[in-house]
Parts: structure tokens; C-alpha cells; sequence
């Protein structure tokens, strides 16, 4: 299957605007990188199973996982502007490979935990450099349909991984994350030596700080949106990390099994895998208000309908609808920061923007399992439905009227989406 993913996803993506070559390279890494994350599917019951350590202390290891991924986001950004997209990208995943290697044989407690730590700092950090990358190479009117095919290529690798995982597992643990360290050491290369340097020229940008002071305001208006934006973003990630959080505890307290949450769950991945693709063909069409709008409605009104599912039928029909609205939400979101912002700082706001999800994968657990204690799973699930109309009413409200709004900025790629068009058109 991965063999023919990057000829498949080309001729899906025929029928809207051209991609460039390098762009399909950071693709195809990006699929066999996702292919071979392990660590994180199987990290809690390597510490406890095959390490002998508590469900405590595994749980805490989880989340130090998760902490140094939410510094890794800003982390990762800033330093692709400061000393460059490849440099940095190499740098992210040749110390994510060594550190995943190093958790196979790394001794006590302690040590356990603070690898642990890196790797997550260290795998988070290449996700804002990689977005950036695209938001650099691709066109404005193109980076809904680029960031489809990435987040098509992520949800096909995880899908496959975890599975994967499952079977490898069986052999012990070693080999799972030294298989990964040696994926990840592969891809960080092919991405260097494949992708040229995308950011943007200091020196351009230096020239162009010079700025008058209309300029100016625009530049502080679109900083204070960009943080508006983070803040719904924020409220988003809170929702869709009930999916893995709260919606296991809820249906096993209906009664249903762990089997059965993995098969509607499974729902999610297949129907991603599905139409990311035909719905990015639409969503171009559009600005990123109305998609982001309407999805963040069906990812809250589905998950607010948890609250009256009672079998496994209903609990499907609830994950059809919230999957439609991640459909629209992912490529939709990631493409609107990079026209929000200067070119030549995709690195630290797509960090920001990352930031905004890891922080909130880090409070929904403790916030959900709260919940669920002390008011119960329908007043939790109604909560959310609010939330996601509150995140809906945010989205537009940050977003309007952006179709017309894509003039280039400061140091964006989009000034020369002509002579790019010319170029990428002999790689299609």
C-alpha cells in the first residue's frame, strides 16, 4: 500500500493546484515517518510490562512525553526561523532517532523518564518545521489541498503503525523502538538532502522592517488575530482529546468493551482516509471561516450526542459526525496560519499553533477524568457541545472575510505564486 500512496495521492490531487516536487518528498517522508511511530502506541505498557514500574509511574512517563512535545512545538518553530527549516528538521529527528533508541536500553526510574521527555521534545519539534515547510513551498490557494494530503498521509500512518505495532510487540520491545529510530534516521536524511531550504531571506526581511506605520498596524491586527485564533484552537484540541480520553470511559460505563470502542473508533480513520482528499477539492473553493466554522460545529454537536448514545450503533453515528467535522477542520486550520502570518515566521506561529494542541492533550485528561467523576458523562458531553459552538462562533468571527484577505505579506512565498506555478508546473 505505501508503495503506490505517492503516485495515488498525485492523481487525487490531479484535479487541483500543482505541487512541486519537493513537496512530494517531504510527503512521502512524512507517511514512512508516521508508519514507524511506535513509541508513543506502546510507551506505557513497555514501562509497566516489559520495565516492571507502576501504572503511576507510567502515567507520569505519559506525561512527560506529552510536556516535552508541548515545549518541542515552540521549540522547533523558532528555530526554523532562526537557523533554517532543513537544518533544524535534520536536527529534530537525528535527536528523536537517538533517543528513541536509547529508550530500548536506558536504565532507572529517572532516566526513563527524562528520555522519555526528550523524545517527545524532539518528535513534537520537526511538526511545526515540516508545516512551515509546506506553508513556504506551497501557494496560498494551494495549502488547503497540500495540508490535506499531509494529514491524509498522518492518519494513514498511524492507522498502520498502531497495527504494526501490535505484531512487533510481540518480539519484545527492543526491536519495536530501535525499528523506529532507524525509520526516523532515514527520513530525517531524505528530507534533507531532497528538500531545499525554504526560508525566507533574513536579509529580505531586514529591508522590509522598515515599514510605515499603516503597515505596522496591519502587522500587530494579524499578530492579535493569530493569538485569537490559538485560544479557539485551544478549546478544539480540549475536544477532540476527549475522543481518546473520556469516550472509552463512557462507553465502558454503558456497559461496552474495549473491542467495541476500537471498532468505532476505527470508524474515525477510515472515513479520514476516505474523503480528507475529495473534501480538500471543495474546501479550496472557500475561505477557511465557514469550513472552520461548520466543522467545529459537527466535531462538538457529535460529540454532544455521546450523551444520549446508548448502543454501539448510536456511538457510531456520534463518531460519523465529529469525523466530518475534523475533515474540515485540520487542513482547513493549518492552512489559514500560514496566510495569517509573514513568511518568513511560519516556523514559530505553525510552533504556536502546534503548542495550542500539545498543551491541550496535556489538560483534557485530567480535566475529562475530573468530569466524568463528579458531574457525570451527559453533563460533560453537553459542556463539550457548548464549547464546540463557542469555538465555532470564535473561528468565524477571527476569520471572516480572509478569501478576499490573502494579499502576500512580509516575507510570504505568495508574492511569487506566479513564477511558482510556472515552476511547479513541469512537476506534476
Amino acid at each position: 500500500m505505501t508503495a503506490n500512496a505517492p503516485s495515488a495521492a498525485r492523481e487525487a490531487s490531479a484535479a487541483g493546484p500543482v505541487l512541486p516536487r519537493a513537496f512530494w518528498w517531504l510527503w512521502t517522508a512524512t507517511l514512512v515517518n508516521r508508519l514507524g511511530g511506535f513509541v508513543v502506541v506502546f510507551l506505557s505498557l513497555y514501562v509497566t510490562l516489559d520495565r516492571g514500574y507502576s501504572a503511576s509511574f507510567a502515567g507520569l512517563v505519559t506525561t512527560l512525553y506529552g510536556v516535552g512535545g508541548a515545549v518541542g512545538s515552540v521549540v522547533g518553530g523558532l528555530l526554523a526561523d532562526r537557523l533554517g527549516r532543513r537544518t533544524t528538521l535534520l536536527g529534530a529527528q537525528s535527536l528523536s532517532a537517538v533517543g528513541t533508541g536509547a529508550l530500548a536500553f536506558t536504565q532507572g526510574p529517572g532516566a526513563l523518564a527524562v528520555t522519555a521527555c526528550l523524545v517527545g521534545l524532539a518528535g513534537n519539534a520537526s511538526r511545526p518545521v515540516v508545516q512551515a515547510v509546506v506553508a513556504d513551498m506551497v501557494t496560498a490557494k494551494a495549502r488547503v489541498r497540500a495540508f490535506s494530503l499531509v494529514y491524509w498521509a498522518v492518519n494513514i500512518g498511524v492507522a498502520v503503525s498502531a497495527a504494526l505495532a501490535g505484531v512487533l510487540a510481540q518480539r519484545g520491545y527492543t526491536p519495536l523502538f530501535l525499528g523506529e529510530a532507524a525509520v526516523t534516521a532515514v527520513c530525517a536524511l531524505t528530507v534533507f538532502l531532497a528538500v531545499p531550504e525554504t526560508r525566507p531571506d533574513p536579509a529580505q526581511h531586514a529591508d522590509d522592517a522598515a515599514q510605515d506605520a499603516e503597515a505596522a498596524a496591519v502587522k500587530l491586527s494579524r499578530q492579535r488575530r493569530f493569538m485569537a485564533f490559538v485560544a479557539v484552537t485551544f478549546l478544539v484540541g480540549l475536544l477532540m482529546q476527549e475522543v481518546s480520553t473520556a469516550l472509552p470511559l463512557t462507553m465502558t460505563r454503558e456497559g461496552l468493551s474495549a473491542r467495541d470502542y476500537g471498532l468505532v473508533i476505527s470508524l474515525n480513520g477510515l472515513l479520514v482516509v476516505a474523503l480528507q482528499l475529495p473534501a480538500s477539492r471543495v474546501l479550496g473553493r472557500f475561505g477557511p471561516a465557514g469550513p472552520l466554522a461548520l466543522g467545529t460545529l459537527l466535531l462538538g454537536g457529535g460529540l454532544g450526542m455521546t450523551a444520549v448514545a446508548g448502543s454501539l450503533g448510536t456511538y457510531a453515528l456520534t463518531v460519523v459526525v465529529w469525523t466530518a467535522g475534523e475533515i474540515l477542520l485540520a487542513p482547513t486550520a493549518m492552512a489559514a496560519v500560514a496566510d495569517l502570518v509573514p513568511g518568513h515566521a511560519h516556523g514559530r506561529y505553525q510552533g504556536m499553533y502546534s503548542f495550542a494542541w500539545s498543551s491541550a492533550a496535556c489538560v483534557a485528561p485530567v480535566a475529562s477524568g475530573y468530569a466524568l467523576d463528579t458531574v457525570g458523562p451527559a453533563s460533560l458531553w453537553g459542556v463539550s457541545a457548548a464549547l464546540g459552538a463557542l469555538a465555532a462562533a470564535g473561528y468565524f468571527l477571527i476569520l471572516r472575510g480572509r478569501r478576499d484577505d490573502r494579499r502576500p505579506t512580509v516575507g510570504t512565498t505568495d508574492e511569487h505564486d506566479e513564477h511558482d506555478e510556472h515552476d511547479e508546473h513541469d512537476d506534476r
